[in-house]
């Protein structure tokens, strides 16, 4: 009985087993062949372009930075307004110079022991002028010897309106007989007030050998604006000044400025691995046009344009080794149906979607496309 049920098995695993093999060569011979699909060149225009990115930037813009130490008194401008160089635009009011409790008023005691100096040497230059002046009336001493009396009260008098000033110098910051005050700020150029930093008994340092000082306001040309820009190190030798570029600015869609490239730096900067050099273009703005500064925006330049060109996509290039392990671009060529041979080809410019071919490939060719990847759906 054991040997009979054995012997079943057997046969029905190896009938299994034939019918899996049977049902293998047949879905195999009647499966659909995969089908390549091709394309021939054709005759294009192609544009060679680059992009630069940076920002609209005035070409002067300044820092009006005050010339004493002291507190924002009044402020006489705010951002977004005109103003002529030479407008007052800020009023400071002086601090003395303090370096501790133990040295207070330092600068002002030493201009006050200046002054009453002064006024004690003026006193008795004047009464040795007055007594010497008596003697001259009554022709005791001579005409040269009055002068020197009289040469002698002039220098104690100048002395004495020397440390006046120095005095209401430190004690008010004002400077007498000077036509202005070292408190008072003035705009330096004609244009428009970008910002003002400060307010009103805000604490500012003058500029100095040590110290750029505090800003108080930053005013502009409006009216002669620049894009300021990076350029990589690989485009930068095929830059020339007085190219034509198309600037897309982020906060206006839709339109496109042009400029004119008038600067390539000499030099390149290491930024986040890479070498990028500045470059400087003035913007050709029609009449009535209004930008703001610090737009950023990206530039568009032609860097080479070929007219009437053949051309495949670029896509349909293939990589590889050829002869003697030498890098090589090819493509597949069609030689009798869903057969094809490898091609070389030599290319030229490319705008990222067509390519330039210079030999290698002829119009009536039929070039194999790649494959669509098609993408897998995330359960």
């Amino acid at each position: 009985m054991f040997r009979k049920i054995f012997l079943f098995l057997v046969v029905v695993a190896f009938i299994g087993a034939t019918y899996l093999l049977v049902m293998y060569f047949y879905n195999k011979s009647t499966s659909t062949p995969i089908t390549h699909k091709t394309d021939k060149a054709f005759v294009t225009n192609i544009t060679k372009k680059t992009v630069a990115t940076g920002a609209i930037v005035p070409r002067k813009e300044v820092q009006v930075k005050p010339q004493a130490s002291g507190i924002i008194e009044a402020l006489f401008v705010q951002a977004g307004e005109q103003v002529q160089a030479g407008q007052l635009i800020a009023k400071v009011r002086l601090v003395q110079s303090i370096s501790g409790k133990n040295n207070d008023n330092i600068s002002y005691n030493n201009s006050r022991n200046q002054v009453d100096n002064a006024k004690i040497n003026f006193n008795n230059a004047e009464i040795e002028y007055n007594r010497q002046k008596k003697l001259f009336d009554d022709k005791v001493i001579s005409e040269q010897e009055f002068n020197r009396s009289v040469l002698e009260l002039n220098n104690r008098k100048e002395a004495l309106q020397t440390a006046e000033q120095n005095l209401v110098l430190v004690n008010r910051g004002i400077l007498q007989n000077s036509g202005g005050v070292a408190n008072d700020v003035y705009a330096t150029v004609t244009g428009t007030v970008l910002d003002v930093p400060v307010k009103v008994g805000s604490s500012v340092i003058e500029r100095n050998n040590f110290n750029e000082g505090t800003t108080i306001a930053t005013i502009a040309d409006m009216n002669t604006l620049v894009f300021e820009g990076k350029i990589d190190e690989s485009e930068v030798g095929k830059l020339k000044e007085g190219m034509s570029l198309k600037l897309n600015i982020g906060a206006i869609d839709g339109k496109t400025f042009k400029a004119e490239l008038e600067y390539i730096s000499p030099k390149g900067v290491d930024k986040d691995g890479a070498i990028k050099f500045d470059i400087r273009a003035k913007l050709l703005l029609e009449s009535g046009t209004t930008l703001r500064a610090g737009y950023s925006a990206n530039a568009d330049i032609v860097l080479e344009t070929k007219n009437d060109v053949l051309a495949i996509k670029e896509a349909m290039l293939q990589f590889g080794k050829g002869e003697k392990g030498k890098d090589s671009v090819f493509v597949e060529i069609e030689t009798t149906t869903q057969k094809f041979k490898k091609q070389l080809v030599k290319t030229g410019i490319s705008d990222g979607i067509n390519i330039e071919i210079l030999s290698g490939v002829t119009k009536n060719d039929k070039i194999k496309t790649p494959p669509v990847k098609e993408e897998k759906k995330n359960n």
